[in-house]
């Protein structure tokens, strides 16, 4: 969100979600719940025994981590018959984070036929790196197809190290397994205003040159503001006439047309390239909205974002099921994204998230997994736009949740929380947990970095790395 977005927050009282969060959903860290939780018992209280208790239950629950490959049996079997699996992280910078969650995605590519990764990225950059997994364009390494994510605000948050790792992994999987087994590379996010507009008369211009005319003809209206979303933001929501929302509606219906035709057979790369140009014209439409919004105030710009990355979640499905390929995606995402809003204060915000749409509309066919820290480094930027640093990581509040795994002693676990009896009723009490974006601030880290969540309803499983570790970024 925007710093003027930001203000308003603060001064209305919600939560730090709303900038600790996501790549580009923070412009700022400071965050309205200033009181952290509950205080911590003190020793020798009746609250102190409780707490003990409480560290008990949860070291005995642990399922450790030690890297080896049956680590995440216990977490397959939870996952079940899932087919969406919404896989969290505290922070946008941690080593352990991304490389955790690249296990998991193998396993449920291999083991439970996954055939779309969706990330907290946007549409037209993820989909340079779809294409090198699936064999096709230019780039001759997952490095380079992750370019695109290096030319935005935060770079390190896509182009690193673990994710082309795993990106290389997935082009090498793709070309072994049989069609409907190959899987695609998706972004979920709503920024790319002006580089979906393109990519939509893009497509069009190699199809059918009038209607890639009439796509430049409605997309002409944004020309105005030099390619600036915010200069179009600013004149939209301070005059209605200089909106260009009819505009990109008008296309998102044309690109919904020609997707509807399609003939039932149709080769798969026409089918992908006319899909993709389909989801970039929503961008587009969704993205005059968010910046139009976000200047004119009132309606919530989280909302509209994380019901757009919903959208896209259940368009990828569906467009998967058209193919012949299992509907079944994995999503990278920020906790404050994959867990459940109404398990925090956000909901009393009248915030949502993407973590809870989806819950509500596939219910028993998701799986939300938070992941929490203790300490470490991690890659963060000390102002919106400034470079990402490796930045020593405070130690989490006593009272938090990281706080009591690391009391549990177990340096890496698996935590269930569904059907677990007593503690899932322990770990339903709110408490203070810890949100750290692409900004740290750890001056101010109980104001900036903290909300009040009921972790047991939030998700149904948690990975903790007490110590962890800074990113890699791609140079």
């Amino acid at each position: 969100m925007d710093t003027m977005r930001l203000r308003q927050v603060i001064a209305a009282g919600a939560l730090a979600f709303l900038s600790a969060c996501a790549g580009a959903c923070g412009a700022g860290g400071a965050a309205a719940e200033s009181t952290g939780g509950e205080p911590a018992p003190a020793a020798g209280s009746a609250g102190s025994d409780s707490t003990a208790a409480l560290v008990a239950m949860i070291r005995q629950a642990a399922v450790p981590i030690t890297g080896g490959e049956r680590d995440y049996d216990p977490l397959m079997a939870m996952i079940g018959d899932a087919r969406f699996v919404l896989l969290g992280e505290a922070t946008h910078g941690t080593h352990e984070f991304y490389a955790e969650r690249a296990r998991i995605t193998r396993r449920l590519i291999e083991e439970k036929g996954f055939t779309g990764i969706a990330l907290e990225g946007d549409w037209p950059l993820a989909e340079r790196v779809h294409h090198f997994a699936r064999g096709r364009g230019s780039d001759p390494a997952a490095a380079q197809a992750l370019a695109g994510f290096r030319t935005r605000f935060p770079q390190w948050m896509w182009s690193n190290a673990e994710i082309a790792e795993l990106v290389n992994w997935l082009r090498a999987y793709n070309e072994r397994a049989p069609a409907t087994a190959r899987v695609g590379f998706y972004g979920l996010d709503v920024y790319t205003l002006y580089e979906s507009a393109e990519a939509v008369e893009a497509y069009l211009a190699g199809v059918d040159a009038e209607a890639a005319r009439a796509a430049r003809g409605r997309y002409a209206c944004f020309d105005r503001h030099g390619g600036n979303v915010h200069a179009y933001g600013r004149a939209s929501a301070a005059d209605s006439a200089a909106g260009c929302r009819a505009q990109a509606e008008q296309q998102r219906q044309e690109m919904e047309r020609r997707y509807a035709a399609l003939p039932a057979g149709a080769p798969d790369s026409a089918t992908g390239a006319l899909f993709s140009a389909l989801r970039n014209a929503r961008v587009v439409e969704n993205a005059e909205e968010y910046y139009r919004t976000l200047y004119a105030g009132g309606a919530s710009t989280w909302n509209l974002r994380d019901r757009h990355m919903a959208e896209t979640l259940e368009q990828i499905s569906a467009h998967l099921a058209r193919q012949g390929r299992p509907a079944k995606v994995v999503v990278w995402a920020h906790n404050t994204h994959a867990g459940d809003a109404r398990a925090s204060r956000m909901a009393d915000a009248g915030e949502l998230n993407l973590g809870q749409l989806v819950r509500e509309r596939f219910a028993g066919e998701t799986f939300l997994l938070g992941f929490t820290t203790y300490t470490g480094t991690v890659l963060a930027a000390t102002a919106w736009g400034q470079p990402g640093r490796v930045r020593a990581l405070r130690p989490a509040l006593p009272e938090s949740y990281p706080g009591l795994f690391h009391r549990a002693g177990v340096p890496a676990f698996i935590l269930p929380l569904t059907g677990t009896g007593a503690l899932a009723q322990a770990l339903a009490t709110p408490r203070p947990e810890r949100i750290v974006g692409v900004v740290y601030l750890p001056d101010t880290e109980r104001q900036s970095h903290y909300f009040t969540s009921m972790l047991s309803r939030q998700f149904d499983a948690v990975v903790h790395v007490d110590t962890t570790r800074a990113l890699t970024p791609l140079r």
